[in-house]
């Protein structure tokens, strides 16, 4: 009777541990995706050229720290750029005249949004567009560019003039 009870108590710590590790699971998702934004959160939209790399649930951040996270992406029908919608804390009180650009980590790092604080005292409400926004920048086409001006110059070697055709 106290091996089948022994039995059943390990089989119930393996499933608490199971249900548990779950709900962490969950809860984590929740937050890396935007679905946990920070309640009161001051929504903001930025319209950008290119927006390559950056999904809901991206990060904002104000020198190299969260603020918030990306919580809507659609194109604008009219400019045809990629509007994202950011939700910010609310305990940062960044300038109204704040700019906005997609960076990355690193060379091989994920794409997040940078804000730029301003100098105007006013801060950013509930609604505001930032206006001055730099897109994504395109890392195979600029390299694309860099590979066809190298291939586009001229070396001392290759520019020489042939020499005359001696068997003439």
């Amino acid at each position: 009777m106290k091996a089948v009870l022994r039995d059943h108590l390990g089989e119930a710590f393996v499933g608490l541990f199971v249900v548990i590790f779950a709900a962490w699971f969950v809860w984590f998702a929740w937050s890396q995706t935007g679905g946990g934004a920070k309640a009161g959160a001051i929504h903001v939209a930025a319209l950008f050229p290119n927006s390559s790399g950056i999904n809901v649930g991206s990060d904002v951040r104000v020198a190299g720290m969260k603020v918030g996270t990306v919580t809507q992406q659609a194109l604008d029908p009219q400019s045809f750029q990629v509007k994202l919608t950011l939700a910010i804390d609310p305990s940062v009180k960044l300038p109204a005249d704040s700019s906005a650009a997609i960076t990355s980590e690193g060379f091989l790092g994920s794409n997040f949004i940078s804000l730029i604080p301003g100098g105007e005292t006013a801060p950013l409400k509930e609604g505001d567009t930032i206006a001055d926004t730099q897109g994504a920048m395109d890392l195979m086409s600029m390299v694309g560019q860099f590979i066809n001006k190298s291939g586009d110059a001229k070396t001392p070697e290759t520019s020489a003039e042939a020499p005359a055709d001696a068997t003439k």
